[in-house]
């Protein structure tokens, strides 16, 4: 007896009593909350990402200027001050200044996931060639018969400018279609008396008749005319696609035909001095949709030779 009650003792030493669990008790105590995760912070986009979020330009934004840009990554629609600007299957697009330019712009992108990305452009203002005549009149107002062969000239010009043929020659290094003396320069203006006349639209260059004009880009052409405007003399027009086009003034002929696809270098006429000139010499005007382009920022400074 006395070795079985030791026996019960000795076992009974061993048994662990849980500290959950007080006397006279069969219930466990509850355990405490775990407390929540902490939230993991979302990684920032890689710098490949990041820069395929934003607008990538490349030249002058200023007055009279040409800008080839790349949209952010997913762009379904582009506007420039509200209005549309086409968007190419990579994402470049091309936008311009006129001649008289505000001094900013508004570029907004929506993105396929419905996102708008804004972009605030600065546009810089240029010092233009004025001259002043205060003791000459301005020239006398046209004549009824100007007017009314000019209406149909103009309806032409404009017809021809609003074609979207899709060529590719804006994404090229555009140059000169003439090489020699620059006698006009864009943007130039005479004031009469006060009075200011329309500026000069394009760039002159003074060269022989029958001087070659080469296309100063692949493009397609738009209006070759078949006899002499009153103004521009023997006309020729090129769409570069994008909305950018260039005209060819006072030509002495031209040697390609409507609907015709040009390469750069080009023959496409001569210099001549048909229409209202005072001489022989190329008159290159060229426009981004409305707004009335300087030539000489997108071909560079004239070659020497």
């Amino acid at each position: 007896m006395i070795a079985r009650a030791l026996t019960l003792v000795l076992l009974g030493g061993c048994v662990a009593v849980p500290p959950a669990i007080e006397r006279g008790s069969t219930a466990a105590a509850p355990l405490a909350p775990r407390p929540a995760p902490a939230p993991v912070p979302r990684p920032a986009p890689p710098p490949v990402e990041r820069e395929a979020m934003r607008f990538a330009f490349s030249g002058p934004m200023i007055q009279g200027g040409v800008v080839s840009g790349t949209a952010p990554a997913g762009t379904v629609t582009l506007t420039l001050d509200g209005k549309p600007v086409p968007v190419a299957s990579d994402g470049r697009f091309l936008i311009g200044f006129d001649r008289d330019a505000g001094p900013s712009a508004q570029l907004v992108a929506t993105r396929d996931d419905g996102e708008t990305l804004e972009q605030r452009l600065t546009v810089a203002p240029r010092a233009w060639r004025i001259e002043r005549l205060p003791t000459l009149a301005r020239v006398s107002q046209p004549s009824a018969e100007f007017r009314r062969r000019r209406a149909p000239e103009l309806a032409r010009i404009v017809a021809a400018r609003a074609e979207d043929t899709g060529a590719d020659g804006w994404r090229q290094t555009f140059e000169w279609p003439t090489t020699g003396r620059i006698s006009g320069l864009f943007g130039s203006q005479r004031i009469y008396r006060g009075e200011p006349g329309a500026y000069h639209s394009g760039v002159d260059v003074a060269r022989p008749t029958g001087t070659p004009v080469k296309a100063p880009a692949d493009g397609v052409v738009i209006l070759a005319a078949d006899s002499p405007f009153t103004l521009e003399g023997n006309l020729l027009m090129l769409d570069h696609g994008m909305g950018l086009n260039s005209a060819f003034l006072h030509l002495s002929r031209i040697d390609v035909a409507d609907g015709q696809r040009v390469r750069r270098g080009q023959t496409i006429g001569a210099v001549g001095a048909t229409g209202r000139a005072t001489g022989p010499h190329l008159h290159w005007g060229m426009k981004w949709r409305d707004a009335r382009i300087d030539p000489l920022l997108i071909a560079g400074p004239m070659p020497k030779g």
